[in-house]
């Protein structure tokens, strides 16, 4: 199939390679402009863009893509298929119409669930068992497009947003290859979204990853493992900022935000319900790494607490 390809993120690069693998011809593909990033600020590409790059594909980065310009080169490249994946730009009707079989999104959550910007990060923190991968068409609502194909994710125990990041990637790559095949068959079935079982996955913010010692231990490290790696759940000790990346929930009794069983090599945090003995974080200016390494230079004592008001 002749295809456009939209998306901009890591989370969008393995279902571009497994559609260039698969045989198809990818006419361009269309992602966000550079953005400065890093200490000197300088222009950096989009994974998308790089990885376009090395099959010598046509990029465009267009601020607007409902701009005319941009419409007619996506008329002009007459596509049998659009496929979009995280692309970061809601497509207009005038591009929606334009190919034969539509415009199709890799979206990573069991829709209706999840519709929105961050469905990943937010089965993990809501406790989810289970997530995956929902191929759809595309229409002028935010992912209400009719269903076509679905793949179901076991979200683990252990399971970090950057984890299940990579292995709703993997999904997505393998779904669209199937949904692709049966756009081509004729044999794609659709399927309607019922709106009274949807939810919203509202976009991250780094404010969110603020840890409230008044919740459950069981909330919190959800929150931890959801916000890793980006933007991460963070609170205060001895007025200094760290961020936590990994911690173990256990059974104590404390006031929230009350340092407990502190030893060399670990300390805990007590919370409305039980407590998170912390395993791994990041002080400011530092790098990530394990409680022990972090008490090596960082007095904590038992009675201290975490929080804003940490003393």
């Amino acid at each position: 199939m002749k295809i456009i390809y939209m998306g901009t993120p890591d989370f969008a690069v393995c279902a571009l390679e497994s559609i260039i693998k698969a045989g198809h011809e990818v006419l361009a593909c269309f992602t966000q402009p550079d953005r400065p990033k890093g200490r000197g600020k300088s222009l950096k590409p989009t994974p998308v863009k790089v990885k376009a790059e090395e099959y010598n594909i046509p990029v465009y980065q267009p601020e607007k893509i409902r701009e005319e310009e941009n419409v007619n080169i996506i008329r002009n490249l007459n596509p049998d298929v659009i496929v979009v994946a995280a692309f970061g730009q809601l497509l207009p009707e005038s591009i929606l119409n334009i190919p034969k079989y539509g415009c199709i999104n890799i979206h990573a959550s069991l829709l209706p669930k999840y519709r929105g910007a961050a469905p990943i990060e937010w089965a993990i923190i809501d406790g989810e068992k289970e997530t995956g991968v929902t191929t759809m068409y595309m229409e002028k609502g935010l992912d209400t497009g009719d269903m076509l194909d679905v793949k179901k994710v076991e979200i683990a125990k252990d399971e970090t947003g950057a984890s299940l990041h990579d292995k709703l990637a993997e999904a997505g790559a393998e779904l669209i290859l199937e949904t692709l095949k049966k756009l081509e068959s004729g044999t794609s079935v659709r399927i309607k979204q019922d709106d009274s079982k949807s939810s919203y996955a509202k976009m991250l913010k780094k404010e969110m990853g603020e840890m409230d010692f008044s919740k459950s231990a069981t909330e919190l490290e959800r929150l931890i493992r959801g916000l890793n790696p980006w933007p991460c759940a963070y609170t205060e000790i001895n007025g200094k900022m760290i961020k936590i990346y990994s911690a173990e929930v256990v059974q104590v009794t404390g006031n929230p935000g009350e340092i407990l069983d502190t030893t060399n090599k670990s300390f805990t945090i007590a919370c409305k319900e039980g407590g998170l003995k912390i395993k791994s974080l990041q002080p400011e200016g530092k790098k990530c790494m394990d409680t022990a390494a972090y008490l090596n230079g960082n007095k904590i004592l038992n009675g201290m607490y975490a929080g804003k008001t940490s003393v």
